[in-house]
């Protein structure tokens, strides 16, 4: 490694940090003189890079190395490893492929990967695994993410875009001077507000909020979870009945029509469909409507609460910022839709610190003032098989080989799955039911993972390849969502036998004939001079100058220089509806959508719509469960870190804390910190109470990202996941529905 005059840097998804070194180990990951609000999470890697957690060698499932693919499925889990060189398990992989490919078509090779491994531009683990997979053929992709499926499909219905107008929210210096009321559904969680994917350098999250508020701009949480929003911001708290924020944001629409409170000109400028949608409102069909006192029932709030509400909103200058968690609970389509026409109907969309904002805090980047950057990603190439799933819908794939299934107005086929290979995430935590993956997981011939760690993921996989952490290879954190490019110095050599994820590739890639293909005889420095000078090149054509590279390895970092406007989302649209006309077919925001109309989705129709959800606490029949909540934690990303110090310190007795309003916890006989047990139909799992007056009556909250660890049935460790239900949003986008989830809670 050269020797350099600056402190080691890296960059990870939770933020920047410099890394010191003693005797060839990592010994500590400091604050990034830059950041302002250093996230604790990074330290957390220290004390797990070497420990016994740490694959050390390519590892084969016992049965499947003696007995070949398919052998003793049921045994993944429990199955012991054997420890192989890796010129024996690159065969082995690649006689795989082969096999395969020659047997069923690429089409039963499925490339998971869910992202969020490394915030390095080079090292990212699903573009090399695509890259690699693209060489020898394609692959079964999935489309969307966990974190908003609904929206992604959604809201380009709306908007003619999700990622654009997400990517231009307005920004917060705009909020702080212009905005009176913010309202957040779903509050705005500075825990969330740690990460940026990618990489971030400087966390503003709470220093705007806090500007914003000192401001005088009103805050009103819209939650379950008092905790949503931090207490010294003084927010009004709605505590709403969960999943029905939809109800909600319908009768304060109601309400603006019959008080003669909405924006006329403005629906008629810039809108499509609003008279479709009033005659819902008003109940002109069905008699019922959606008024405040319809809505009062469903939310479990007073009739005065909502009118109030949206008086104050008619009168203030607001913006209302919908959690991406919202759309992960069934029919997550409809609260997103629900609150831009809301916005709409205020008319102040595309106006400086109002309108709508999608999940201010739900990562540092929302709200951030910065310019439009683009940089190139590693080339994945071109992928020939075009089957696919929606993300959340992994464990219907290995179900039901040939069976159809809708999708954003198609219907599609799954195909039959024969390799599972994943790289750079975790399935046995992002996904819904975990127990129901379980047995679908015992399907496919070969499961191969890349993985660092001994996570659920490894256990359950027959080949594992040990990869190498972002602290033992160098990269480049180049992301459009951040202003800091960072260098990520190699600062130790790699654990074990571990290769990065390019020379894994690289070798199983030779193997089968691509290594060429796969490499371009380009180095991993190669490939990292070239997507700098590509990004040096285009930052030129924005007036931005890039140092050289070797002054960029030198000093480390580059920050490129703030925007001088405040950024406002839809402001041209708004300025000039024609010139800036939206990607719909009506050129404006479709509160009515003839297109998803036409898919005729009884779970999804053509405008914002209450559609009761599969389980939640206004069935009488659920009069005895909980609603359980399990949203992000604030101690790791998802799972990752999860086995690390920052974590392990967060919890009770070595379990995850349940938090619990004190009234639940009498009822249930329940004390400070003891261990009690989550369960429904589905699975359960175990955590430790915390009582708290942050979560309203009838509702609990663990954080996801407990490494699952089943004994007798129950994940020790606390993973929710086995708890919450897989199943569509809707057909329209198929996404998860974690956050409906109703559950018992008893003591051991």
């Amino acid at each position: 490694m050269t020797k350099l005059s600056r402190s080691l840097l890296t960059s990870a998804h939770w933020g920047t940090y410099e890394v010191k070194v003693s005797n060839g180990r990592v010994t500590s990951l400091n604050a990034f003189s830059e950041d302002k609000d250093s996230s604790p999470i990074g330290p957390g890697i220290v004390d797990v890079m070497d420990g016994p957690s740490r694959i050390m060698a390519p590892m084969v499932r016992k049965s499947w190395l003696e007995n070949g693919p398919g052998s003793n499925t049921s045994k993944r889990g429990s199955d012991k490893f054997v420890q192989v060189s890796w010129d024996e398990v690159g065969d082995l992989v690649a006689n795989e492929i082969s096999r395969v490919k020659h047997n069923f078509g690429n089409e039963a090779i499925f490339a998971g990967s869910y992202g969020w491994a490394s915030a390095g531009r080079f090292h990212h683990a699903q573009s090399q695994l695509k890259r690699f997979l693209n060489c020898v053929g394609g692959y079964t992709s999935s489309v969307n993410t966990y974190s908003f499926a609904a929206a992604e499909v959604v809201v380009p219905h709306i908007l003619g875009s999700f990622r654009e107008h997400l990517d231009r929210s307005t920004s917060w210096d705009s909020i702080e001077k212009n905005c009176e009321l913010f309202v957040a559904f779903g509050g705005v969680p500075l825990k969330n507000g740690q990460i940026s994917q990618g990489g971030t350098g400087n966390h503003i999250q709470r220093s705007s909020l806090f500007k914003a508020r000192k401001a005088g701009v009103k805050f009103v949480n819209v939650s379950p979870l008092k905790s949503d929003i931090d207490d010294r911001i003084d927010a009004d708290w709605i505590d709403l009945r969960p999943s029905t924020d939809t109800a909600l944001l319908l009768s304060l629409a109601h309400t603006l029509i019959v008080e003669e409170l909405l924006d006329t000109s403005f629906l008629n400028n810039y809108t499509e469909g609003f008279d479709k949608f009033s005659k819902y409102l008003l109940g002109k069909d069905d008699k019922i409507p959606k008024s405040a006192a319809w809505a009062a029932k469903i939310c479990d709030l007073t009739e005065n609460k909502i009118i109030n509400l949206a008086r104050l909103m008619a009168t203030k200058k607001t913006m209302i910022s919908v959690s991406w968690s919202l759309t992960r609970q069934d029919h997550g389509e409809q609260p997103f839709w629900a609150a831009i026409t809301l916005a709409a109907m205020l008319g102040q969309i595309g106006r400086p610190g109002t309108g709508i904002g999608f999940g201010y805090s739900a990562m540092n980047h929302i709200g951030l003032n910065r310019k439009e950057m683009h940089y190139p990603a590693f080339p994945q190439g071109v992928n020939k098989i075009k089957s696919f799933i929606p993300v959340a819908r992994i464990t219907d794939l290995l179900e039901n080989p040939g069976a159809e299934f809708n999708y954003n107005g198609q219907k599609y086929t799954y195909p039959d799955t024969k390799i599972v290979w994943w790289a750079g995430g975790n399935p046995f935590h992002h996904h819904q039911d975990l127990n129901r993956l379980i047995k679908a997981w015992k399907k496919p011939d070969t499961i191969i993972s890349n993985e660092w760690c001994w996570n659920a993921l490894a256990q359950y996989s027959d080949i594992v390849l040990p990869c190498t952490t972002s602290l033992e290879r160098s990269d480049l954190s180049l992301t459009p969502k951040d202003p800091y490019l960072v260098v990520m110095d190699k600062a130790v050599e790699p654990v074990g036998e571990s290769k990065d994820d390019h020379d894994i590739f690289k070798l199983i890639a030779g193997k089968l004939g691509v290594e060429e293909e796969f490499t371009e005889n380009k180095s991993p420095e190669d490939w990292q001079k070239w997507m700098y000078d590509i990004s040096r090149q285009s930052a030129a054509k924005e007036g931005v100058e890039l140092p050289s590279w070797n002054n960029f390895v030198r000093d480390g970092w580059f920050k490129i220089p703030d925007l001088e406007n405040q950024t406002i989302m839809m402001e041209d649209f708004v300025k000039d509806p024609k010139k800036f006309a939206l990607s719909t077919p009506s050129g404006k925001i479709e509160i009515f959508s003839e297109t998803i109309s036409k898919f005729r989705y009884q779970d999804c129709p053509g405008h914002p719509f209450w559609i009761e959800p599969l389980e939640w606490l206004g069935n009488p029949r659920n009069s005895s469960q909980l609603h359980m909540i399990s949203n992000q934690p604030k101690n790791k990303l998802h799972s990752q870190l999860d086995h690390g110090s920052v974590s392990q310190a967060d919890k009770l007795n070595g379990h995850e804390q349940l938090l619990m309003n004190p009234g639940d916890a009498k009822e249930r006989k329940l004390n400070e910190g003891q261990l009690v047990r989550i369960s429904n139909s589905r699975g359960s799992c175990l955590a430790a109470v915390t009582i708290s007056n942050d979560v309203m009556k009838k509702v609990i909250q663990i954080s996801t990202g407990a490494w699952m660890k089943l004994e007798n049935g129950i994940c020790i460790n606390g993973n929710p996941n086995l708890l919450t239900p897989d199943k569509g949003t809707s057909s329209l986008a198929q996404g998860p529905i974690a956050h409906t989830c109703l559950v018992e809670v008893e003591a051991l």
